[in-house]
């Protein structure tokens, strides 16, 4: 039996030492043009594998990019002095468009809201008389409210405010501009606006907010073009809210890096309230 074995080991060591010598001589007999031709159709395939996963996430990228754009979050840029010192010239901010309902493209239907604009909201809207432009500005009166002013001081459903956040850069000045005409259509009828009604800047209505409208203001009173000037917002115009400074510098107009020099660390990360 062990010689039968010993048999056995023998000729199994044959049949591999064999099948190794057959390997040598197939390897050998591949020629190096071939092995170069097999490892650059290899590499070829490794680069198009790679390049179709960075497609696929360059993709998923620009959709979820238009999507968050679209529907949640968009950046805006304040462009002159009318919310001083709320917000300033050169502030970059983040617009909470999920809050009030965001728009569908291309359609009139709005998601649903989180809640309805309110008295006090600081809002981004596209401005009634050119809807390209895009007004940010503070929301001083709903539907139904009925507001005036008087010197300068905000007077609502006959309760003057109190506005920690107004400013006033020229209070002395009180203009009455050809634009506030637009008025008299809203005015409540007393018995003084029966006789005659000549709105200034700093003293105007009272006027009542119509239905699916809101009355907005700067909150640098005396440098704002607002509803004063050309009426109420409706709400399908109202695209947001802003909540966050997310970058802000001083312009100069001297200076092409003001961007980068003239950096206001303080503001970076700001709420906006």
């Amino acid at each position: 039996m062990s010689e039968s074995a010993s048999i056995g080991n023998t000729e199994g060591m044959s049949d591999q030492g064999a099948a190794d010598a057959a390997g040598d001589r197939a390897a050998r007999a591949i020629t190096p043009e071939q092995r170069v031709d097999a490892l650059r159709e290899l590499n070829s395939g490794s680069r198009m594998a790679f390049l179709w996963e960075w497609t696929k996430i360059f993709q998923i990228a620009v959709v979820l990019f238009i999507l968050i754009h679209t529907f949640i979050v968009q950046a805006f840029i304040i462009p002159s002095g009318s919310m001083e010192n709320t917000l300033q010239v050169g502030d970059f901010l983040l617009v909470n468009k999920l809050i009030y309902g965001a728009q569908v493209p291309f359609t009139h239907y709005r998601l649903p809201a989180i809640r309805a604009p309110k008295r006090g909201d600081v809002i981004v809207f596209d401005y009634p008389v050119d809807p390209s432009k895009t007004f940010v500005k503070r929301l001083v009166g709903v539907p139904g409210d009925t507001l005036e002013m008087r010197d300068g001081s905000l007077v609502r459903n006959g309760r003057a405010l109190s506005e920690r956040y107004v400013e006033h850069d020229d209070p002395y000045m009180d203009p009455a501009e050809e634009d506030f005409v637009w008025q008299r259509n809203y005015l409540v009828k007393t018995a003084a606006a029966a006789v005659s009604y000549h709105p200034s800047r700093n003293n105007w209505g009272p006027l009542v907010v119509p239905e699916g409208n809101y009355f907005v203001l700067g909150d640098n009173r005396d440098n704002s073009l607002d509803s004063r000037y050309w009426g109420f917002v409706a709400d399908s115009l109202v695209r947001g809210r802003p909540f966050v400074i997310y970058y802000s510098y001083a312009p100069d107009t001297a200076s092409a890096m003001a961007w980068l020099s003239r950096v206001r660390w303080a503001r970076l990360g700001a709420r906006v309230r």
